[in-house]
């Protein structure tokens, strides 16, 4: 508008114009001004840049707007989202399938205790469990892990080649480790092989933990744990290719001990890191992976 009627105004009056294109003489006039002032760097921009880079380049505007704010930059989501697409920063992902589920149809099932009750009032109350893949060039890597649906804290991690009962068991002796709860305990899993075996429930049994199961074919029973897994995967996984399953171990280690569990902003906890989150109850969080060979 300010450009059209400067470009006019040799040819007659500012009011004259003004009324011709439909405008308001203030609103030229504010035009005028702010077409004046120097340009100023978006500082919020450059701060973006480095919180989106710390994040593995995965933060979408949501929580990319929660971290600027925490750091005391005051802007908002829909500007995150404009400078966002200003500077061409799109996280980044990709998804693959490999099924980890294998079914002992002759094994006891335990009952679905948890019945999708993911937000227990504190932290050692229920846990869950679930195993997933991660691919290497000499083949797959099986992970397994324990959460606290408290806090969504990974407590008890291992990695293997193959998925073998001592696998979950290995993850689970970590969190007992770290945590050890009060008997009563919940703990979720799937209807997975490694869930039913004797070895996990001579362990449940030894530490008083009542075991409970997803629905057979039902993965939103364990929906935590899963979201736990699409985050590894889309933040770390899928973004790097791993030579070895040394490599992987590592990797993973450093993602879940160095970025999900301390730093990772989750929108369940009020945009706080999980070792944040539960810190006035908070063990001392597991430094390495257990890694079976």
């Amino acid at each position: 508008m300010h450009r059209c009627i400067t470009r006019l105004s040799g040819e007659g009056p500012v009011h004259r114009l003004c009324r011709l294109l439909g405008v308001s003489r203030a609103g030229y006039y504010a035009a005028r001004a702010r077409a004046g002032r120097p340009s100023v760097p978006c500082a919020a921009g450059a701060h973006l840049e480095r919180v989106f880079t710390a994040s593995g380049r995965t933060y979408g505007s949501r929580r990319l707007a929660k971290a600027l704010q925490a750091d005391g930059t005051a802007v908002g989501r829909y500007r995150v989202r404009t400078l966002m697409r200003e500077r061409g920063l799109r996280p980044v992902w990709r998804r693959r399938f490999v099924t980890t589920t294998q079914r002992d149809d002759r094994a006891p099932v335990a009952e679905n205790h948890l019945n999708r009750e993911f937000t227990p009032a504190g932290p050692n109350q229920a846990w869950a469990s679930d195993i997933t893949y991660i691919p290497t060039a000499t083949g797959w890597s099986y992970l397994a892990v324990i959460l606290d649906l408290y806090s969504r804290k990974v407590i008890g991690w291992a990695l293997d080649r193959q998925m073998p009962a001592s696998l979950t068991c290995e993850a689970l002796r970590m969190a007992l480790e770290q945590r050890q709860p009060e008997p009563g305990l919940l703990l979720h899993s799937d209807q997975g092989c490694q869930y039913t075996s004797a070895a996990w429930r001579r362990l449940l049994v030894r530490h008083q933990i009542q075991a409970s199961m997803s629905r057979r074919g039902n993965c939103w029973d364990n929906a935590v744990v899963e979201r736990f897994f699409l985050s590894l995967k889309t933040e770390r996984v899928w973004q790097r290719r791993y030579a070895n399953h040394g490599e992987a171990r590592r990797d993973v280690a450093d993602y879940i001990a160095r970025f999900y569990n301390t730093v990772r902003i989750h929108s369940t906890l009020g945009y706080l890191p999980p070792s944040v989150y539960e810190q006035p109850t908070a063990a001392n969080p597991p430094n390495a992976v257990s890694e079976i060979t």
